[in-house]
């Protein structure tokens, strides 16, 4: 809806001027949610095969993250600052992933929810979300062991950093089951938030997966795959223990995953949006 004022500052602005402004305004939040929901009722709708396919490609893309962190933090002395540099390593994997359009718990498993809100269909629409949520999950985590297990029982990579995966697995099992469940709420609320970021940034999309993931990183925080790789590799090399992995890492994160990326982003956001699209409906 145009107002007065408006139409009286367009005045003063050249046709091209109108449509340079019109090009930078951001799109409203009822936009972004739309083209989150378009894209989860894309996921949905891909067949059981293609999801599995997918899954598998990002769980063992996200061992990348592990590569290239490991990497980094060889090469580094030890000093305060090493996991400010190591941690952009930890960006890879996500940025494989996210750009490749391949299927990740917590990115693309929460666009799902989207359409179960806004849908009335809600049975057919619920049935396939579970079914993206059983396939995704097991196929990502899939992925990660098999990674973890080639990189742990070849020769691909120099002892020294091979000992930093080692470390990285290890630090990402001590953290015990309650501060791991706040870490993947924390973990999911961001790389949630990154999902809706995303239809906004346009020609930025890079830079906004390798901010967000980054500081999921730096900040030690807990993704369920991104975390299983590094933890796998601990238990694959005999330095941990399946049973630890599954209670003090595997059971917490998912959690806390699910907490930080359903109830704080999706929800949070469906609501706000919720009332502009019934207030849409009745004009």
């Amino acid at each position: 809806m145009t107002t007065d004022a408006d139409a009286e500052t367009t005045k003063l602005l050249s046709d091209r001027e109108v449509r340079e402004a019109k090009r930078r305004v951001s799109p409203r939040a009822a936009v972004v949610f739309e083209t989150v929901r378009r894209e989860g009722q894309q996921e949905l709708e891909r067949s059981n095969a293609a999801l599995a396919f997918s899954g598998l490609a990002a769980g063992l893309s996200m061992g990348f993250s592990l590569v290239a962190t490991g990497m980094i933090a060889a090469a580094l002395p030890a000093s305060p600052w090493r996991g400010l540099i190591e941690n952009l390593g930890y960006t890879l994997g996500f940025m494989i992933v996210v750009l490749g359009r391949q299927q990740l718990f917590t990115e693309n498993t929460v666009t799902a929810i989207v359409p179960l809100l806004d849908n009335r269909d809600r049975r057919r629409t619920f049935g396939n979300v579970v079914r993206l949520w059983s396939i995704v999950p097991a196929t990502n985590l899939l992925g990660a062991w098999l990674f973890a297990l080639l990189v742990a029982h070849t020769q691909s990579f120099a002892p020294n950093v091979k000992a930093a995966f080692l470390h990285i697995g290890m630090q990402t099992l001590s953290y015990g089951f309650n501060t791991t469940l706040v870490k993947g709420i924390f973990a999911g609320w961001l790389i949630a938030l990154m999902v809706w970021l995303l239809p906004a940034a346009e020609n930025a999309r890079l830079w906004v997966v390798l901010i967000i993931t980054y500081v999921v990183g730096a900040a030690g925080l807990s993704h369920i795959i991104a975390g299983s790789v590094e933890a796998l590799y601990a238990v694959v090399s005999g330095a941990a223990t399946w049973s630890g992995y599954l209670i003090d890492f595997l059971v917490p994160v998912f959690i806390g995953n699910c907490l930080g990326g359903v109830l704080l982003v999706s929800i949070l956001n469906y609501a706000q949006v919720a009332p502009e699209n019934i207030e849409g409906g009745e004009d």
